[in-house]
């Protein structure tokens, strides 16, 4: 993410076109009194044409990340990652140890991307490192309730998610205040983990996670931006939020001032479902239309990362460029 005039207005007192205030950071008792927050997204959530479960040999994941062509620093970080179940042998008397399976299938799968915001050097880029180092500390140690997926204690879940977003955004606190170049330091947040059927996508700013199936794609994030919110409210028309001065402001982030975690849930069990998450590098060249035609134009996700990104470049590549993209390897034709 650039180090623009906008982008460095995250939570710096900028006036909103309808009054807005510098709000304090929250904390998470306060959170916790904003049951708003979390958001439960039915989005595509049919059962209808469901796959069995995907296999760890069956997955298909890829993720990238670009400064573009203008931007001489990538301030964009991510992770791919699966999380197992795994026996650490530390001593035995079995001849053949090595061949026993140790390691189970994957519990969960996470994706995430985050773009860094700085108000000059190098911030931006420590931001997002931070941030991501923090959410994959979180679920190492901590993160345990995935047998709630999906089900009526699935709070713990939901809850767990949103500690680890305030944990990132804590830690990136912490990190600016010891930054020489601090002052603005903060990152978006898109964190999504998949625990079968269930995708739960963590959200902070305005990088993006999307849901393909069929040809049709679908937004399964809100952007946390300024003119977002004064769409929100009725107090701007959507039509007019690209040509807005805010919409590229964002109203929370991993960081800033204000952060406030929102939470979206949806099945994705549907034969042929794909996943994409990525920073605004992308969204900047590339439409939500050409996005599921390179999906659909492609049976491999890296080559349809590299397809986008070559697009969002060709366009002019004004940002960083960060894209995962996750789905069942498809056999060869």
């Amino acid at each position: 993410m650039a180090d623009s005039p906008l982008r460095d207005g995250v939570s710096s007192g900028i006036a909103r076109e309808a009054e807005v205030a510098t709000k304090p950071v929250a904390t998470r008792s306060e959170i916790a009194s904003r049951g708003a927050l979390m958001k439960v997204a039915e989005v595509l959530t049919t059962t209808a044409q469901p796959s069995e479960r995907i296999r760890d040999r069956e997955l298909d994941f890829f993720g990238l990340t670009h400064p573009g062509n203008v931007r001489e620093e990538n301030q964009d970080h991510f992770l791919v990652c699966t999380i197992h179940p795994e026996v650490l042998v530390h001593g035995t008397s079995l001849e053949n140890i090595g061949n026993l399976p140790l390691r189970g299938e994957r519990i969960a799968s996470l994706f995430l991307v985050a773009d860094g915001v700085s108000g000059g050097g190098d911030g931006g880029s420590e931001a997002s490192r931070i941030a991501a180092e923090s959410v994959a500390r979180y679920v190492s140690s901590t993160l345990r309730s995935y047998h709630a997926a999906g089900t009526s204690d699935e709070g713990t879940l939901l809850q767990s998610l949103t500690d680890a977003a305030l944990d990132a955004h804590h830690a990136v606190r912490l990190g600016a205040s010891s930054h020489p170049e601090g002052r603005g330091m903060a990152t978006t947040l898109t964190l999504g983990l998949a625990v079968w059927p269930w995708l739960y996508v963590v959200q902070l700013g305005d990088s993006r996670s999307y849901y393909c199936w069929n040809g049709e794609i679908r937004q399964i994030t809100r952007d946390q931006t300024i003119a977002q919110e004064l769409v929100d409210q009725g107090l701007l028309a959507r039509e007019k939020l690209p040509a807005s001065p805010f919409k590229d402001v964002l109203s929370s982030a991993a960081g800033a001032d204000e952060a406030l975690p929102e939470v979206s849930r949806l099945r994705v069990d549907r034969n042929g479902s794909v996943l994409l998450f990525c920073t605004d590098g992308l969204t900047k060249h590339v439409s939500d239309d050409e996005i599921a035609a390179a999906i659909a134009a492609h049976s491999r996700s890296k080559d349809v990362c590299e397809s986008l990104l070559k697009l969002a470049l060709d366009r002019g590549g004004t940002d960083n460029v960060t894209i995962i993209v996750a789905r069942r390897r498809q056999a060869a034709a």
